[in-house]
């Protein structure tokens, strides 16, 4: 009985720990999605800003090749798509050749395959309470420098 009580415990922590990992990835997508399409949509609008004549032609997408602000806003649009289909079969591409099966794999394969980050740990503080605080270290760390030399 102990075991099956174990086993179950065992079963029921990688779900949660599944339920986790999901929800963070997930919460990731979305804010990179909204992300993007804030940053995308604030382009549009400063080129609408510059150009109002001409933010209804490039809403059809029949901008004539002399209308600069125009043309800027198209090639956005192709350059974004590029961006983000290159990336995306870039990454599938060495998740395939890596021959991993899921992300556990992959890090432990990409793991052994790149080379290792020393860690050093720093000299100083890492930790402040505030920016007040952050410049206070700053100041008296920059003042020990000139006094030492």
């Amino acid at each position: 009985m102990t075991e099956n009580r174990a086993d179950f415990d065992v079963e029921q922590k990688k779900n949660q720990e599944f339920s986790f990992k999901l929800k963070a990835g997930v919460f990731l997508a979305s804010v990179g999605g909204v992300s993007a399409v804030v940053g995308f949509g604030t382009a549009l609008a400063a080129a609408r800003r510059r150009e109002a004549h001409g933010a209804a032609r490039a809403a059809l997408a029949t901008a004539a090749p002399s209308d600069g602000a125009l043309l800027a806003l198209r090639a956005l649009a192709w350059g974004t798509a590029y961006a983000v289909g290159g990336v995306g079969l870039l990454c599938f591409g060495v998740w395939k050749l890596s021959g991993a099966n899921d992300l556990k794999e992959f890090r432990s394969t990409m793991g052994s395959v790149l080379p290792r980050i020393p860690k050093k740990e720093s000299s100083g503080r890492t930790e402040f309470e505030g920016l007040t605080d952050l410049l206070k270290y700053i100041i008296s760390e920059s003042e020990n420098k000139k006094s030492k030399e």
